[in-house]
């Protein structure tokens, strides 16, 4: 598989002042595959250490952890020596040995000719129960499921990108309807397979629905079972409760999320705990409520109204015990529980964007709810999104009578269009919309 991710890397080999590299993200959405795909491309040679299942190797980090200390026995080790840019050292699952985290830092003031790569799924938890962290002597990056664009590279279909990339600005027109068909058949496909590496491997190797939902609760199992292995003994019960909460709380016509539906009398400091290790796993998403339309939106977040999202939109899927053959009718799947799985997909498509800093909703003292806002150098945007066929939108109206925006965006399975500053991008087209945006 293609990850775009792997251009940043790229870009991160060849940065002036380069520091040492964590990369972020859930278990298993291909950390491990990417960073030594990233070494097989762009270096001579690769030396990978995963600390879960290599414990020995805390010895290595105890006492002195110079880096050339730690380069001469791991070098010994690996049975060649580690040259600086051109061996690329690779530190998996990080957080179990802390220590290899501080040496990061004497990684970058001392030996920056020497390219380290770090991953660690639970690394967000382990930070917050007090590792210590290189503050400003590492750079990020953050690996997210394949999105729809990778999803489609994954089937072959460059061809197809690039003919939507390039509709942009004063061309832009109609996508001709063989295309737009051909696009949401494979949208529907995405909405039930997901973008985790391992559900689309196996798509793509077998063509078999149920391999391939066997495959995400296979996921979904592990996820439980990190739970118990990692979180806090008497937190574990509440992270279930939470972790199962999430297809009711995104069933939901107004989809804030409520404690009451985690279990009955249920208050929000019970599960706060809960809530950030989830959060931190790379498990679930925020997208807090904002009370004002204007800049910055972070000054008018409503700290206690907020939505939580999944991480993936096939294995909230399999979660919702939704069947793989809504494929087979229509545009259901798009609407089934009050068009939960097409906001997580527009969700997931949105937070992969540079561009975007940070999503909010909104929604005034009446009913109106505007399912995402968001701003990028210049403009705030709202963006509506619509399941089905009935595209009228009081909500985003209100919004745009309250506030004026230059631009008002609306995503659903009908055609691009541009009327009256409401752009209309269609689902599958959404990778595209910062193109359109400009």
């Amino acid at each position: 598989m293609q990850r775009l991710l792997m251009k940043e890397l790229i870009k991160w080999k060849h940065k002036k002042n380069r520091l040492p590299l964590i990369l972020r993200g859930a278990h298993q959405v291909g950390k491990s595959w990417l960073l030594n795909e990233f070494g097989a491309v762009a270096f001579d040679d690769v030396f990978y250490i995963n600390f879960e299942s290599s414990p020995e190797l805390k010895e290595v980090f105890d006492g002195d952890i110079s880096p050339q200390r730690i380069t001469e026995l791991l070098g010994a080790l690996h049975g060649r020596r580690i040259k600086p840019n051109e061996t690329l050292l690779i530190f998996d699952e990080v957080q179990e040995i802390p220590r290899a985290l501080t040496a990061l830092k004497y990684f970058a003031e001392s030996a920056p000719d020497y390219a380290v790569c770090c991953a660690g799924s639970l690394l967000g938890v382990a930070l917050h129960s007090g590792t210590s962290f290189p503050v400003g002597k590492v750079d990020f990056l953050t690996l997210k499921p394949l999105n729809f664009e990778e999803f489609l590279m994954a089937n072959n279909e460059d061809a197809m990108i690039e003919f939507i990339r390039g509709v942009r600005g004063s061309d832009m027109q109609k996508i001709p309807k063989a295309a737009a068909d051909k696009l949401t058949d494979y949208l529907k496909l995405y909405f039930v397979v997901g973008g985790m590496p391992s559900a689309v491997a196996s798509w793509l190797e077998t063509r078999d629905y149920s391999l391939v939902e066997e495959r995400q609760r296979n996921i979904l199992t592990t996820y439980e079972n990190d739970f118990s292995k990692h979180a806090p003994r008497s937190v574990v019960p509440k992270l279930r409760h939470l972790w199962n909460s999430i297809p009711s709380q995104m069933a939901k016509e107004n989809k804030k999320f409520i404690y009451g539906l985690v279990r009955e009398g249920a208050r929000a400091r019970e599960y706060e705990e809960a809530m950030l290790w989830l959060l931190d796993s790379g498990l679930l998403r925020k997208v807090g409520r904002i009370t004002k339309a204007a800049a910055p939106l972070k000054a008018y977040e409503d700290l206690k109204a907020f939505k939580l999202y999944h991480l993936d939109v096939g294995l909230l899927r399999v979660m919702s015990e939704l069947s793989p053959s809504v494929i087979l009718d229509g545009i259901r799947i798009f609407e089934e529980f009050k068009g939960a799985l097409t906001e997580q997909f527009v969700l997931s498509e949105l937070i992969g964007k540079d561009f975007i800093r940070n999503l909010y909703y909104w929604t005034s003292d009446g009913k109106a709810e505007v399912d995402f806002v968001f701003a990028d150098d210049r403009n705030i945007y709202p963006l509506e999104v619509k399941a089905g066929k009935n595209l009228q939108s009081k909500s985003l109206q209100v919004y745009r009578e309250r506030y004026e925006p230059k631009l008002a965006i609306r995503t659903a399975l009908s055609n691009l269009s541009l009327e009256d500053g409401l752009l209309n991008i269609p689902l599958f087209a959404l990778f595209n919309i910062e193109n359109y945006l400009r």
